[in-house]
């Protein structure tokens, strides 16, 4: 069946918004004494926080939901907007439109953030609806992507594509039955790619429309 709707990821894939999530998990980190690595901050980058914090800092349940209040606490007045589009992705969103595809943002950030950056950078007009998690972050990525689907109406996740940069967006789209395009431009690798089968691998924003408009 013909691909006709896109689920974009945000964090890693539409924006790059590693500054703003570093400062905000640093901020987590010293309220807990955790010292931290380069990798493990990178690894917060698009995960849920409910499961990035037990895994890389080893938080238990309560720890986790006072770590994320002081994460919130400083993203939401500071780290929101330190972020940036990645050079490309808007011409290639404007081409994508034109072709006839719809467009979704399928996040595991919460809701209420991915609106605010999305319309903060004037990608608003390039998407159906955005999709994210509750403030509260329970549920993964396949939680997500459910949603999107039910929001769609009477569509086959063989019609919807899911475009992402990490191992959560391939094994959500892979739960609902839809193949999922990984991005090298964000923050997984190609080994992280293989490991969980993404259907196809591409580098560029370039790249990613030459797939698309063949």
């Amino acid at each position: 069946m013909e691909v006709k709707y896109l689920f974009f990821d945000l964090d890693g894939t539409l924006t790059d918004s590693q500054e703003g999530i570093v400062n905000s998990i640093l901020e987590a980190a010293k309220a807990f004494d955790i010292e931290t690595t380069p990798e493990q901050l990178k690894g917060f980058i698009g995960p849920p926080l409910t499961w990035s914090f037990p895994h890389f800092f080893g938080l238990d349940e309560e720890d986790t939901q006072k770590a994320i209040g002081v994460f919130r606490k400083r993203y939401a007045e500071t780290g929101l907007f330190e972020n940036r589009v990645y050079d490309g992705i808007t011409d290639a969103l404007e081409t994508l439109i034109d072709m006839g595809y719809h467009l979704v943002v399928a996040t595991s950030k919460p809701e209420y953030y991915a609106t605010q950056i999305i319309d903060h950078f004037h990608l608003t007009p390039y998407f159906d609806f955005v999709a994210g998690s509750g403030l509260d972050e329970r549920g993964g990525k396949v939680d997500v992507i459910r949603d999107a689907l039910h929001r769609l109406g009477d569509v086959s996740p063989t019609e919807c594509l899911m475009i992402g940069d990490r191992e959560h967006d391939i094994e959500g789209a892979h739960a609902v039955g839809m193949k999922c395009m990984a991005v090298l431009w964000g923050y997984g690798s190609r080994e992280e790619f293989a490991a969980h089968h993404a259907d196809v691998v591409v580098e560029t924003p370039a790249d990613m429309l030459s797939y698309l408009l063949k």
